[in-house]
């Protein structure tokens, strides 16, 4: 018997109880990793548990006060854009947020003023929904500049909902400046608590006193229910914001003829077809991240970090542009991030048939590589085919959700085998011992082989599996493991 034929049989008659299709493919992957040998990075299974209802801890002050530092000092990492120019968080943000064991939704707002220009108006109209929504309010007031009439405005609009209130006094970096705070009690919101949030003075007294103030669950008892997350992204002023709007029939996200608009990823629960799906809406990614500067460099980093939060990317797309290095780009982050992807053409009501015939063969040429996504044209203004996103988010989702049986899988390889062996290279042809799937969410295979493949070989496999299962709007990965030869 040959060696090959030695390491065939060992492999099979060691893994032929694993062949059935009542065993989870996760003991396939723990036996094979006990075994042959399969190292960690094969493993690419997460367990989710079930969502929580957690309570919403909103933040609000008017411009420029801290909001977004404090945000991040008490998350524990740097997510919400900041700067030194007031107005940069433009819409209500919601971020994950965990102390001693208790986790919460801290929300971001934008500054909330009394003036009537610019976006302004529309900034101070999220800050009042995120309040209407909110269980506990940290108020921010600059504990250097003292009260503002705008200051007194924001307590108005607390005082109107009944919900219970930290007051937050920031930029306290000495005794000097905390013996300077006692003017705030005359707001009635209570003991002024001081923080530092550049400097991290106080952030953690203060979550103690989060936890402690917050109720155990939001009193908005359908606000999370797990719907699948979806991430809008796209150009800058391709649409993005415009299909949120329509899908919520709200001006959730501020809209603007000024690209860029949105700096920081917007959640929002929408329905369609009455089912509901969390989305993210992102700043556009530009051609370069580093020809941004200040916000708009930290709102890219925002919209890849919103990919690794979803589990379907909606790529937005200009039906009247030529597709652009920048959707290419966007697509490869897509990919390599391991999340489904639906492509929409927006303004696609407005094209003529010249326009409709030149779009097609652009996308035949320039989107080949992901021709397993699913496409919805339609119109964000107007609504046109909107509904049809329905369809498309749920074939992506149970594309990238797919699983083949380990006997299933094995039997199709050895049938893409015979029919399509791999090869000759340099004498010796490689081949395909055994297969199994090591995830999911994306799909992920690992192939056991007695030589290297070719990357146009797996190419082709991937091809087949595809006509075979599916996989519709998820890429699929395939992994490489070539079997050693055991010592005896």
């Amino acid at each position: 018997m040959s060696t090959e034929e030695e390491l065939t049989k060992s492999l099979m008659i060691d893994s032929q109880i694993w062949l059935t299709d009542d065993v989870d493919d996760e003991e396939v992957v723990l036996e094979l990793e006990k075994q042959y040998g399969l190292d960690e990075d094969f493993l690419d299974e997460i367990v989710e548990e079930p969502p929580k209802n957690r309570p919403r801890v909103v933040v609000i002050g008017r411009p420029n006060v801290g909001k977004s530092t404090l945000v991040n000092r008490l998350i524990g990492r740097r997510e919400a854009v900041v700067q030194d120019t007031p107005g940069v968080t433009r819409d209500r943000i919601q971020y994950d947020a965990e102390w001693n064991g208790k986790e919460f939704i801290l929300v971001d707002t934008g500054g909330w003023s009394s003036e009537k220009t610019g976006l302004i108006p529309k900034i101070s109209e999220q800050v009042q929904i995120a309040i209407d929504q909110a269980d506990l309010i940290l108020f921010i007031v600059d504990a250097n500049v003292g009260l503002t009439e705008d200051d007194e405005s924001v307590v108005k609009l607390i005082r109107r909902n009944k919900v219970p209130v930290i007051l937050v006094a920031n930029k306290v970096d000495g005794i000097e400046a905390e013996a300077q705070i006692g003017n705030l009690w005359s707001l009635g919101l209570g003991e002024p608590f001081p923080v530092s949030a550049l400097h991290g003075r106080g952030s953690g007294d203060l979550l103690e006193l989060v936890i402690h103030k917050m109720p155990a669950e939001s009193r908005i008892v359908d606000q999370l229910k797990g719907p699948t997350k979806v991430a809008l992204i796209g150009r800058p002023n391709v649409g993005k914001s415009s299909l949120l709007n329509k899908l919520t029939k709200t001006n959730r996200s501020v809209v603007s003829e000024i690209a860029g608009t949105t700096v920081d990823p917007v959640d929002e629960i929408v329905m369609i077809n009455d089912e509901a799906w969390n989305f993210i809406d992102t700043a556009g990614i530009r051609r370069r991240v580093r020809e941004s500067s200040g916000f708009e460099y930290y709102a890219s980093l925002r919209t890849q970090a919103a990919l690794e939060r979803a589990e379907i990317a909606l790529l937005i797309l200009e039906s009247s542009e030529t597709i652009t290095d920048q959707d290419r780009k966007l697509i490869n982050l897509v990919t390599e991030a391991g999340r489904a992807l639906v492509l929409v053409f927006n303004k696609w009501d407005l094209l003529d048939e010249d326009r409709r015939l030149m779009l097609e063969r652009e996308i035949e040429m320039d989107l080949h590589n992901v021709k397993w996504a699913p496409r919805v044209n339609l119109s964000a203004l107007t609504g046109w085919h909107v509904d049809r996103l329905s369809n498309s988010l749920h074939a992506a989702y149970d594309g990238w959700s797919t699983r083949i049986a380990t006997s299933k899988l094995n039997q199709f390889i050895k049938e893409f085998v015979a029919a399509n062996p791999h090869p000759v290279r340099g004498g010796k042809q490689s081949k395909i011992l055994f297969a199994t799937q090591i995830g999911h969410k994306p799909p992920a295979f690992a192939l056991f082989t007695t030589g290297l493949i070719d990357e146009s070989y797996t190419r082709f496999i991937e091809r087949r599996l595809r006509e075979e299962y599916g996989f519709i709007g998820s890429p699929i990965h395939i992994k490489v493991k070539i079997r050693e030869r055991r010592k005896r």
